[in-house]
């Protein structure tokens, strides 16, 4: 009942049960060549495959039952499906579906279409001090502090600001020096003069300091200290009659009028990258609100476990809203890409080794094929290969009719490693069912 199951021993059918017969060997071929053979010399490879490729009947639920006539399964009872087997192509094998099955899977399809995709990424990142706005205060000579202004840090600060006096016996030495050289005539007088000046200036003395030494003629003991910039005392370990040299730093000061923000990228997406594109900006501290900058900065390397790039934007803060350490959610923008073959997402199948979609051709039939994706942005993808404009691809069960269509090509494979040892007349070996 069944040609195709054949044994090298005696034994029963697997599928009807029914005792398995001696098979007589095949009559020996007639050694001259007949018509057919003669007509088979004169054909080119491909016409020669296509008078083989005989089509095969498979059951859609059990792909290993496969037949050389029409009939049903005879596990499920399904009626087995046309299936037409072409080596020379290296399609992977199509899956047919009946109405039913298809309406049970739940298969939704749609198509791929030319339009505008925007380029965006959206992550997240954190708030730091912009550090061209950072001002370290350090004393020019060694000395006391004396008359500290500031109690505590985080206090807010002006330029110019006194934050405390330094007594220092080189800037006092240096002053007297600036006096004597007034005492002096003539050139010789305004050379030293000058060169006094420049040494009181160079030991950080302020020039209406300096306007009132000449004036009064009288050094003075302590020279203030003041703050180079607006913003914020961030750090201070002065204190009062602590003693200071050049290396120690006093204050640091901080312009939080502008911030920057560090963002990872993934690898994937920093191919249009640059400088100056906008972003967008909102933190969870402060809902409602949104702020914008720019790209500043791109680093010259990826980090090598993470794999991404860092990033620097910098946005304004006018109003001090924004602290340094608070998480922010970004997005940054780099305008539309035009006319590109694009597919919703979730219609893309990624294994990691091929990414690839299943094609809709309709009547219930379905294929897998590979495709290369480029730029995803929201619910869509681009498509740079594998598809055209106005391919129908399933968005919904194409992960099933994918794996049907591995397992088909599996048992082909097999079937055809199977049979290479009886092709070449090796004999021997258990039959197989096609």
């Amino acid at each position: 009942m069944h040609p195709k199951i054949v044994k090298d021993e005696s034994g029963s059918c697997p599928i009807c049960g029914m005792d398995l017969v001696e098979q007589e060997p095949p009559p020996a071929a007639d050694p001259a060549p007949s018509e057919s053979m003669a007509e088979a010399a004169d054909d080119t490879a491909m016409e020669h495959a296509a008078k083989h490729l005989d089509p095969k009947y498979v059951c859609p639920m059990h792909p290993q039952i496969v037949k050389d006539e029409p009939g049903s399964c005879p596990i499920c009872g399904m009626d087995l499906v046309e299936k037409m087997m072409d080596p020379m192509t290296g399609k992977r094998p199509e899956v047919s579906l009946t109405p039913a099955v298809v309406q049970t899977l739940g298969v939704r399809t749609a198509k791929a279409e030319r339009g505008t995709l925007w380029k965006y990424i959206k992550t997240v990142g954190r708030i730091e001090y912009d550090e061209t706005r950072l001002a370290h205060v350090h004393p020019r000579a060694e000395g006391w502090i004396e008359d500290l202004n500031l109690r505590a840090e985080g206090e807010p600060v002006r330029a110019g600001q006194q934050l405390a006096e330094l007594y220092a016996p080189d800037i006092l030495s240096a002053q007297v020096d600036f006096l004597l050289a007034q005492d002096r005539s003539g050139a010789q007088r305004r050379v030293s003069e000058d060169k006094a000046r420049n040494i009181l200036r160079l030991l950080d003395v302020p020039d209406d300091i300096i306007r009132e030494i000449e004036r009064t003629g009288e050094p003075r003991n302590r020279i203030p200290v003041r703050a180079p910039i607006d913003g914020i005392v961030t750090q201070m370990t002065a204190r009062d009659g602590m003693y200071v040299t050049e290396s120690s730093e006093m204050f640091t000061i901080a312009d939080l009028a502008r911030v920057w923000v560090m963002v990872d990228i993934y690898e994937h997406q920093i191919d249009w990258l640059r400088e100056g594109l906008t972003a967008e900006m909102t933190v969870p501290a402060r809902p409602g609100r949104t702020w914008d900058g720019e790209v500043d900065y791109l680093y010259p390397e990826l980090d090598p476990d993470t794999r991404t790039l860092k990033v620097r934007l910098v946005f304004d803060n006018p109003d001090l809203a924004l602290k340094p350490n608070m998480f922010a959610d970004v997005i940054i923008y780099g305008g539309p890409k035009r006319d590109v073959l694009k597919v919703p997402t979730q219609a893309v199948i990624v294994t990691g080794e091929r990414e690839s979609v299943v094609l809709a051709l309709g009547d219930g039939r379905f294929q897998p094929v590979d495709v290369v994706t480029g730029m995803q942005r929201g619910d869509e993808v681009e498509i740079l290969s594998g598809l055209d404009a106005g391919d129908e691809v399933v968005v919904s069960g194409q992960f099933l009719i994918d794996s049907e269509s591995n397992l088909q090509a599996s048992f082909m494979r097999m079937g055809e490693a199977e049979t290479e040892p009886e092709d070449e007349g090796m004999g021997g070996g258990q039959a197989h069912v096609h």
